[in-house]
């Protein structure tokens, strides 16, 4: 009997989904098991899954188009089915039927021409192509599927003249990249600027906010609100730490080489596991105290930022953990990270040292009680037993919520953080 096929929920945080692609197309049979479409959710791109077996009848949301939780996004069933009453209900309430995809069954979707169909929304709200055909007033237009590919093939889109209506970059201008034979010259676009005699306010255009930075909005708003936060900042010389990082890398291959940030991940696990209070969490009648320290480092990615988990990071040696980040990270860019792997960390590290930055303060994930905020290690001038020395200083800003880790307790969290760092053979103390 054909059915509605409706938007599952793919993340514990997910409230709406975008399609990223249809891996079946209409008319197509599967099987139970078998992967329907792609989903963009607010973390990751996930696989849409059938729980049975049947036919892909009818698609209501094409590749692009953004659904809620519960919301139609196919009809199911068996082949030569009737759905005009499905079609009926699912129009009456309001979910019209995309027209790329309306009327009866159609032959199945050929996928480089739906990259080329610009979205609806982009041809109401995109002004006529520029001389460079991928960008208008400033916006670049980007097929789903495009995207998606010059994510995991390492494309700057910046680069890229597309070739779909309106200067859309579609999946074929990604793919002559990939292949050596861009529309790009000389590796870069080619731009026409014209002198402007305008004066007065800007002109400015408005993006939809894709799912990952409304849920990054929501829950930094959520910390800074009612969370009671304060900051504690140290100077850690990091010489010594250096050193060792040295020595390991010229002891393994390339690909096995480890950063500053893998040592400094695996110190504060470390750290955490004798500074209980910090390696905890707020659950309002009961603090909540974690066995293992579950580490969330930050990684940057196109739409926002991502929290991968170090799981039990104070029993990993360096190399493990560096192995697990790079793996990660990777996953992460791809938007390929599952839901176990960017959720339930109990302390988090955001470092922002590798961009120059000397110092910052991070925002707490919550429910997590603490994070580090970890600026680059530079030379510095300091007075040691009132000489004048040089050493590498970095600094580290810990945000603290007060209702778990009081000043004494995040002062001394980061004493050990410091002892550790500036002598490693504490940590096997």
């Amino acid at each position: 009997m054909a059915e509605k096929f409706l938007m599952p929920k793919l993340s514990p945080t997910m409230e709406e989904g975008q399609i990223a692609r249809w891996v079946k197309n209409e008319g197509e049979d599967f099987g139970a098991g078998e992967t329907l479409a792609e989903v963009d959710t607010d973390k990751a791109t996930m696989e849409m899954t059938a729980l049975a077996g049947g036919t892909l009848l009818k698609i209501l949301k094409a590749a692009g188009d953004t659904a809620a939780l519960g919301e139609a996004i196919a009809i199911i069933g068996q082949k030569g089915e009737d759905i005009t009453a499905l079609l009926s209900e699912v129009a009456a309430n309001g979910k019209s039927v995309p027209p790329a995809v309306a009327g009866g069954l159609t032959q199945p979707v050929d996928e480089a021409k739906q990259d080329e169909a610009p979205k609806r929304e982009e041809a109401t709200l995109q002004p006529p192509a520029t001389a460079d055909g991928s960008v208008t007033n400033g916006r670049m237009i980007v097929s789903p599927i495009a995207a998606r590919m010059a994510a995991e093939n390492g494309v700057d889109l910046k680069t890229i003249t597309g070739s779909g209506p309106n200067g859309r970059i579609i999946k074929r201008d990604i793919e002559a990249v990939v292949s050596g034979q861009s529309s790009v010259v000389s590796g870069k676009a080619q731009h026409t600027f014209i002198p402007s005699t305008i004066v007065g306010a800007s002109a400015y255009h408005e993006e939809n906010t894709s799912k990952m930075r409304q849920v990054i909005a929501s829950r930094l708003a959520e910390s800074i609100g009612p969370i009671p936060t304060f900051y504690l900042t140290m100077e850690i010389e990091m010489d010594n730490a250096l050193e060792l990082r040295k020595a390991i890398n010229a002891s393994v291959s390339e690909d096995q080489k480890i950063s500053v940030n893998d040592i400094i991940v695996k110190v504060a696990a470390l750290s955490l596991m004798k500074h209980p209070f910090a390696n905890a969490s707020y659950q309002d009648k009961t603090i909540r105290f974690y066995e293992q320290a579950d580490i969330g480092v930050a990684v940057a990615i196109e739409d926002g930022l991502i929290t991968p988990v170090i799981r039990g990071a104070n029993l990993k040696g360096f190399l493990e953990i560096s192995a697990e980040i790079k793996d990660l990270a990777a996953k992460a860019r791809a938007k390929k990270l599952q839901p176990e792997e960017y959720t339930g960390a109990t302390f988090s590290i955001s470092n922002l040292g590798m961009f120059g930055i000397k110092e910052f303060t991070a925002i707490i994930n919550p429910p997590e009680a603490g994070i580090l905020a970890i600026g680059g290690a530079a030379p510095t001038a300091v007075v040691r037993n009132g000489q004048v020395v040089v050493r590498n200083i970095m600094n580290v800003t810990m945000s603290c919520d007060h209702r778990v880790i009081d000043g004494a307790t995040g002062a001394k969290f980061l004493q050990t953080f410091k002892q550790m760092l500036e002598q490693p053979a504490l940590m096997l103390a």
